[in-house]
């Protein structure tokens, strides 16, 4: 009798980019896939061209099946929900009356809602009580997962045993999750990492140069490393693919859209009009964030500047100016 693998029907929950993407690795790990999008157009566009708007020039296979309706993830292994942070809530909402009470459910997003500071795990066991939750993260561009180029990322839940299970069941040779118990942890590197992006890209953005940057991602890595702590992540975790990783990638290239946020800001741009349409998650991030970390009496220098920035209560050459007129102090 043929054995039916673990999580054999894998639905995910967001058909942007990162979520084509996630869609993409899931069925070269053998996966059938339910692809859900609010949009009826984004449907139609799938099941014409079989391509993802959002996630242009590589097809979408017949195992990935496009959906709008959300009855349809009902008969779902686990689920993937790939939708921003501060939409998450809404999201599992919907959801709520149509799923059983323990799926498995991941998250994908990096983020810390504002209204409450609740990381993204946190945000789905409070709308679903009894829910299995995990988190995915790392450093993994959706154009890079999209095309099956190498990515490695973390996939972390309180249970081992399912953060195990997920992982082995949506690996593939060019996808490599690695498990972990810790996604306070991981979600922490998630949220924090988009806030030090944002400040990279504004010091290149102001001309800066290469060894300014370097410098600022290793000071806000250390900043990272002391919310983590403090808030209970594992230290292997914050030196991990979630963590540091993730502050590597994201802090060096313009493809990642709070570093291109960042940038935007360094040229002069205004706060409300860097982003470009495009989400920039870490603008979200950085005032609940800096908010989390003074109610612990945690220094984030950094994270301050660029919550100040993005209100409009500073300038970016007075906080830059600010930033470097710190008193000298013993590295830690």
């Amino acid at each position: 009798m043929k054995r039916v693998p673990a999580y054999a029907t894998v639905g995910v929950v967001g058909a942007g980019s990162y979520g084509a993407a996630l869609a993409l690795a899931a069925t070269r790990a053998g996966r059938a896939v339910r692809l859900w999008a609010r949009d009826p157009l984004t449907i139609a566009a799938i099941a014409r061209s079989r391509q993802s708007p959002r996630l242009p020039d590589i097809d979408l296979p017949e195992t990935i099946r496009a959906t709008a309706s959300l009855e349809d993830l009902a008969g779902c292994d686990a689920l993937i929900v790939a939708v921003p942070t501060q939409n998450l809530r809404s999201a599992c909402q919907n959801l709520a009356e149509k799923l059983s009470a323990d799926m498995p459910i991941v998250s994908a997003a990096k983020g810390i809602e504002q209204a409450s500071g609740l990381f993204p795990t946190q945000i789905i066991e409070s709308v679903l009580p009894g829910a299995r939750t995990a988190i995915l993260s790392g450093p993994s561009f959706a154009s890079d997962i999209g095309r099956g180029l190498p990515t490695a990322v973390t996939l972390a839940a309180a249970e081992p045993d399912l953060a195990q299970g997920l992982a082995e069941a949506l690996s593939s040779p060019a996808f490599r999750i690695y498990h972990s118990d810790d996604p306070l942890g991981v979600e922490i590197g998630g949220a924090a990492k988009n806030v030090l992006a944002i400040a990279a890209g504004i010091a290149i953005g102001l001309g800066y140069g290469e060894s300014a940057r370097a410098a600022l991602v290793a000071r806000g890595f250390a900043e990272l490393r002391r919310f983590g702590e403090a808030y209970g992540g594992e230290p292997e975790t914050l030196m991990g693919l979630s963590g540091l990783g993730d502050v590597v990638l994201s802090c060096a290239s313009p493809q990642s859209r709070n570093f291109a946020y960042g940038l935007a800001l360094g040229k002069g741009k205004a706060p409300a009009e860097a982003s470009g349409g495009k989400l920039a998650e870490g603008a979200f991030t950085a005032p609940v964030l800096v908010e989390m970390a003074r109610s612990r009496h945690i220094e984030t220098p950094i994270a301050e500047a660029v919550a100040e920035i993005i209100a409009g209560r500073i300038g970016v050459a007075e906080a830059v100016a600010a930033l470097l007129a710190r008193p000298i102090r013993a590295e830690r």
